[in-house]
């Protein structure tokens, strides 16, 4: 089928979608736990289509700071990914990732300064979750997806999402936001957005028998 649509893709199309974004943050999920040393578990994912435009409040706000890991999809499809992250989500997984020898006070999460060392762990544990994520797709649709080094940034969601509306601006009409709730002894909110061409999301569905 040629020239599929996002109106199709909403409509018939979104149930299949929706499953590769369950898969894949179940994926996430399990690598992050493997990562920190501890349980995590994970909320049934919220999988919308939406207008970029709509991504600032959903996320809780233009001026909320924020932690993103930023990368481009190369290879059978091709687009960009942004995980999506609070100040405080970021510091509280760093905080497990180095087994509280950083002495983050875990009641100002949102106050701590990231320093050197923290931001590489940010990026680190941000190239795992989305490395993961794009492996569960990869292999569901056996499509060979390269991702780029990924680019960290800290900033308020409006400054940070200026990044991909790039992307958005060249290739399509709506982006995939995959809402997760992780959770270990407190809840975590993280979004996965992804952003690939029209051709991609034809190529996915045609991979996976349905189109």
């Amino acid at each position: 089928m040629k020239d599929l649509s996002m109106e199709q893709i909403t409509n018939q199309y979104f149930d299949v979608l929706q499953e590769l974004g369950n898969i894949g943050a179940g994926n996430a999920t399990t690598a992050l736990a493997q990562m920190v040393g501890c349980k995590v578990d994970m909320s049934v994912p919220q999988v919308r289509l939406l207008e970029f435009h709509e991504l600032g409040e959903i996320v809780g706000g233009d001026d909320q700071i924020m932690v993103s890991i930023f990368l481009q999809v190369e290879g059978d499809i091709e687009g960009s990914m942004m995980f999506i992250f609070t100040k405080a989500t970021a510091a509280h997984l760093v905080n497990k990732l180095m087994c509280g020898m950083l002495g983050i006070d875990e009641e100002n999460l949102e106050e701590y300064q990231f320093g050197e060392m923290e931001c590489s762990a940010v990026k680190e544990l941000g190239n795992i979750i989305t490395g993961a994520y794009l492996n569960a797709l990869s292999g569901l649709t056996n499509l060979k997806i390269y991702p780029s080094v990924p680019q960290l940034g800290i900033d308020m969601a409006g400054a940070l999402l200026s990044v991909p509306a790039v992307e958005f601006g060249v290739l399509g009409d709506k982006i995939l936001l995959i809402q997760t709730t992780f959770s270990d002894d407190v809840e975590l909110d993280g979004y996965f957005i992804l952003i690939p061409d029209m051709n991609s999301y034809e190529k996915i569905l045609t991979s996976l028998g349905v189109l």
